[in-house]
C-alpha cells in the first residue's frame, strides 16, 4: 500500500490500480512535460527528488536523477535512457491519475513512498525530531528540510550564528537574479555547495541545523546580505578571494 501525503489534508491511503511508464523520449535538462512529471514522482518516491513536482527537468531533477543512476549502478550522466527508465519503473510506483489530479488542482503535495513528510531525509529513512514550531508562510516542509541538510552539511561545526547565516546565504540566493529561483535549484547548483559535492548534503540533520532554517526564513541574517562564503583554510578557488568581504564568523568568511 502507498502512502501520498496532501498539504493541508490528511494522509490518504491509496493504491494505484495501473503503473504507467514513459513514451519513448529521453528525458534530460531542459525537457517538460508528463514524462518529466513521471520521471520526477518515481525519484520523489524513492527519496532521491526533494523538489516540487512540475514537469520541468532543472537542475534539481537533474542531480537527483544522478545520484539515482549512482545509487543503482546505471551510467551517471543526468539522462533518462531506456535502461534507467526500466530501472526506475522496476523499483518505483506512479499513479498518474492522482498526481495529475493535484497539479491540475493546484495543490501542494508530496509523493514519497509510505514516508511521512516530517521524516524526510534521503532515501525517506529517519526523523530529524518532532519538535514544534512555525513555518513562514512563504516556505515550505519541503524547503526546510533540504536547507537543513544543507546547513548540516556545509557548518555543523560552526557557531550557531554562523549557521543561521549559511542559510541565510541560500535565501540572499533566492532573492538574487543571478541565481535559480528556487531553494532546491540553488543547492544543486553544480559547484555551489562543498556538501553537494562530498555527499554530506544527505547526512541526517539535527534540530539546531533546523532552528538555524527557521531562523534565517524568519528574517535574521548574520551574513548581512551575502551571497557566498568559504573556509580561508580550505579554499582552492581563486576567484572567490575576489569577492569583496563583509565579515567572518566562525571558519567562514562571508562575501559578495
Amino acid at each position: 500500500m502507498l502512502y501520498f501525503i496532501a498539504a493541508f489534508s490528511t494522509i490518504a491511503l491509496m493504491k494505484p490500480e495501473e503503473s504507467f511508464a514513459f513514451s519513448n523520449q529521453v528525458i534530460e535538462r531542459g525537457a517538460f512535460g508528463d514524462d518529466v512529471i513521471e520521471l520526477q514522482a518515481r525519484l520523489q518516491y524513492l527519496g532521491f527528488y526533494h523538489g516540487k513536482i512540475d514537469g520541468k527537468f532543472g537542475y534539481g531533477t537533474y542531480w537527483a536523477l544522478r545520484n539515482f543512476q549512482e545509487s543503482y549502478g546505471l551510467k551517471v550522466d543526468g539522462i533518462a535512457g531506456a535502461e534507467t527508465k526500466r530501472v526506475l519503473v522496476r523499483n518505483s510506483d506512479f499513479d498518474r491519475e492522482w498526481v495529475h489530479a493535484q497539479i491540475n488542482a493546484g495543490r501542494e503535495f508530496t509523493y514519497y513512498g509510505g514516508i511521512p513528510l516530517d521524516q524526510q531525509v534521503k532515501g525517506g529513512r529517519g526523523s530529524s525530531g518532532s519538535t514544534s514550531y512555525q513555518l513562514p508562510s512563504k516556505f515550505t516542509e519541503q524547503d526546510l528540510q533540504l536547507m537543513a541538510n544543507a546547513v548540516y552539511g556545509e557548518a555543523r561545526g560552526e557557531p550557531y550564528e554562523g549557521q543561521v547565516a549559511v542559510a541565510a546565504v541560500i535565501l540572499n540566493r533566492l532573492e538574487s537574479p543571478d541565481f535559480p529561483n528556487t531553494i532546491s535549484e540553488i543547492i544543486f547548483q553544480p559547484g555551489a555547495f562543498t556538501a553537494v559535492a562530498d555527499g554530506q548534503i544527505w547526512l541526517t540533520p539535527n534540530e539546531r541545523a533546523k532552528q538555524a532554517v527557521l531562523d534565517a526564513m524568519s528574517g535574521w541574517d548574520p551574513s548581512e546580505n551575502a551571497l557566498y562564503y568559504f573556509n580561508p583554510q580550505t579554499a582552492t578557488s581563486k576567484w572567490i578571494w575576489t569577492r569583496p568581504q563583509i565579515k567572518q564568523i566562525g571558519n567562514h568568511i562571508f562575501c559578495y
